[in-house]
């Protein structure tokens, strides 16, 4: 999946700042898409560049101008054809999952603060997904939502998000038990 697709999706919600939509990836997509501002600014540039969106500046007094971004029917068409084709099946490339399958070489201690880093990290993350879900439900049960709300996609993809985190605590658990059982034994 290009970034462009991500950025498509993220205008459903309507015209964003490059500054806009880096903060709402790092809120709502985060969990499926990561992108630096750098790269989202370059991605909004080629875009532009082809037509998919539409590109406006606000005139500000006291800040510099801001930069306004709307999909364009050519970029409604592109995600349209995205979506019609087929998902790629999801490749992991986890750097942590590398060190936790060498750490018989003697690098366990190095190993378990890495897990236990992972473990606090994805508590943040899972704790910042609870806060939005309870800021897109605003009071109503999920149901209740799922019924109003305009869009679903965005708490799809949240939910999604939140059963990741919390299988990465659930792993990592797991995986400091047994990291700290043979660390024990071996002493």
């Amino acid at each position: 999946m290009a970034l462009r697709n991500a950025v498509l999706a993220a205008l459903l919600e309507g015209e964003a700042s490059g500054y806009d939509l880096a903060k709402g990836f790092d809120a709502s997509v985060a969990n499926f898409w990561m992108a630096t501002p750098q790269q989202l600014y370059k991605e909004l540039e080629r875009m532009a560049a082809e037509g998919l969106i539409e590109t406006r500046v606000i005139q500000q007094e006291r800040r510099p101008n801001k930069r306004v971004h709307a999909i364009t029917p050519a970029g409604r068409a592109a995600l349209h054809e995205f979506i019609e084709g087929p998902a790629k099946p999801t490749a992991i490339r986890d750097e942590m999952m590398v060190k936790v399958q060498a750490m018989e070489a003697d690098d366990a201690a190095a190993v378990r603060a890495a897990v236990s880093d992972q473990l606090e990290w994805s508590k943040a993350k899972l704790a910042r997904y609870e806060r939005l879900r309870t800021r897109l439900l605003d009071g109503r049960s999920e149901q209740a939502y799922l019924e109003e709300a305009e869009r679903v996609g965005p708490y799809l993809t949240l939910m999604r998000g939140i059963s990741f985190e919390q299988e990465n605590i659930r792993w990592a658990g797991f995986a400091l038990s047994v990291i700290d059982r043979r660390t024990t034994a071996h002493l």
